[in-house]
């Protein structure tokens, strides 16, 4: 019989196998739930259901155990978890193709054996309601006009980097750059335009004020003048 391997996550650039922390996968399967507002009208049976077009953050917990030089490796892991500020990446073995946006939050309570040489504890984050695809971090060259396909159920907001100044539209939203010092980044998930640190969202006219979205299915990207497009489409699924 083989020997069964041991299950880690990545957090914030570090693998919990740094302090020999392995890890249960078995709270990594829950899905978030949607933004539903109930509003009850008075003389009406049942309430109305409002969608406010977002999902909540989700709390993903991972049952955790250290069996080796607890004491030094555990101080490590708590030093670290609680030194972590923000959103940072999250992934884990059991979903290697997907990772998530996470933030450290709940404190640690090691459960000791015997002459505390082990423990077993649980690691949670608050993570935003999305599973982003690992795939959707690979660029995509469009040379000239083109198609994307989204193979997911939910829109995608891509970051879109254009080269020279004209107009690209994609699904009928078009982006008209008026200037540009050799290209121009579109970021359609923080909407804002900026070339490295320099912000360039006065050198972009949008249709109606919004930012590209890449819909499920086939999505249709055409640009003039422009003279290249790489877009990193961003994957995500629940």
């Amino acid at each position: 019989m083989g020997v069964i391997p041991y299950e880690y996550l990545y957090f914030a650039g570090k693998s919990s196998e740094d302090f020999d922390c392995h890890i249960s996968g078995s709270g990594t399967f829950d899905n978030p739930q949607r933004d539903i507002s109930n509003v009850s009208v008075p003389g009406r049976n049942g309430d109305l259901h409002v969608d406010n077009g977002r999902f909540n953050n989700i709390e993903i917990v991972y049952p955790a155990f250290i069996v080796n030089n607890f004491r030094k490796n555990y101080d490590a892991l708590k030093a670290f978890l609680t030194s972590q500020r923000g959103y940072k990446r999250l992934q884990d073995s059991y979903h290697p193709d997907y990772y998530r946006l996470a933030m450290f939050t709940g404190r640690l309570d090691p459960k000791l054996t015997t002459l505390n040489r082990a423990a077993s504890f649980e690691i949670c984050f608050d993570c935003d309601p999305r599973r982003f695809l690992v795939s959707g971090e690979n660029t995509v060259d469009i040379p000239s006009s083109g198609e994307i396909y989204n193979r997911t159920r939910f829109e995608a907001l891509p970051l879109i980097r254009a080269y020279g100044t004209g107009s690209m539209t994609v699904n009928g939203t078009t982006a008209q750059i008026t200037i540009a010092d050799g290209y121009t980044d579109i970021d359609c998930e923080l909407q804002e335009a900026y070339k490295g640190s320099t912000n360039c969202n006065g050198n972009i006219v949008l249709t109606g004020g919004k930012f590209p979205v890449l819909s499920p299915g086939l999505n249709e990207i055409t640009f003039t003048g422009i003279t290249k497009l790489e877009v990193t489409p961003r994957w995500w699924t629940i």
